[in-house]
């Protein structure tokens, strides 16, 4: 069994400055520390399940945050950056069986997560059929037309409810919760010891995912810098449809994860 696993900074327990999220930074290695135990705990439950090959993409920023020693034979890992739509999920294709999420956060439009943002910090939210759009949303949904199901993720406390209004059937832990500019969390020994079993129950449960890929999909940015809607304007597809939004619709998650990976 092929498992992959995308992990993330913000969703951490324990992360809450930017600064924090930022590669050579004081506050950085304390982080980066507690990204690796989430992601090995998050792959020995993969094994648990009996996944004997586990892709880890180390999903933030530089994409070279986490230190990869100690992990077992059964790891690969994607550091930097495939410059392809998947992004997040960079490498992804049909022959995973499937796709967990690691330290994920709340979308830009959400309260849930003081680091709460969607793909940058430059837009106020990014919007699918008129839903606000999470990077899991994204990158579950890239998945989900592969025919990879999504059966896991940890995070933010508003982004696991995010998850299960998509399928409730997602194995979720919360690590944390947004309180203004400061969070709530559990120890990072929990956090590992509940994604653990969480993966492994996720992965065993995978039949029962089944997150529904839209057959037309509209995509809806609104920037932050009304000169960023001007720009993504220029973009084939893409329609202003006011000072600071766009819109792009596309009948493939391709083809809107590509316009996105230009105008985002």
């Amino acid at each position: 069994m092929k498992v992959y696993i995308s992990v993330d900074v913000e969703g951490l327990t324990g992360s809450t400055s930017w600064e924090s999220t930022n590669l050579g930074n004081l506050e950085h290695g304390p982080v980066a520390e507690q990204m690796k135990r989430e992601a090995m705990a998050a792959a020995l439950g993969a094994i648990d399940a009996g996944a004997d090959e586990v892709y880890i993409k180390d999903a933030h920023d530089s994409g070279r945050n986490m230190d990869i020693t100690g992990f077992p034979k059964q790891c690969r890992f994607i550091r930097d950056w495939t410059m392809s739509p998947d992004s997040m999920i960079g490498g992804m294709d049909e022959s995973f069986d499937a796709l967990l999420f690691v330290g994920y956060h709340s979308p830009a439009g959400f309260a849930g997560n003081p680091l709460s943002h969607t793909m940058n910090r430059g837009n106020n939210y990014v919007k699918f059929n008129g839903q606000i759009c999470s990077e899991f949303l994204m990158h579950a949904l890239y998945a989900a037309e592969l025919g990879v199901p999504s059966v896991f993720l940890s995070g933010d406390k508003a982004l696991c409810g995010h998850v299960h209004s998509w399928d409730p059937n997602i194995r979720t832990v919360a690590v944390k919760e947004g309180l203004g500019c400061a969070t709530i969390s559990i120890t990072p020994e929990e956090a590992c010891e509940q994604i653990r079993t969480g993966a492994r129950d996720g992965i065993l449960n995978r039949a029962a995912c089944h997150l529904k890929v839209p057959e037309t999909l509209t995509m809806e940015i609104s920037f932050k810098d009304h000169a960023k809607a001007h720009r993504a304007s220029f973009y084939p597809g893409v329609k202003q449809t006011g000072p600071y939004t766009v819109e792009y619709t596309g009948h493939t998650l391709r083809d809107v994860a590509t316009a996105r990976m230009f105008i985002v």
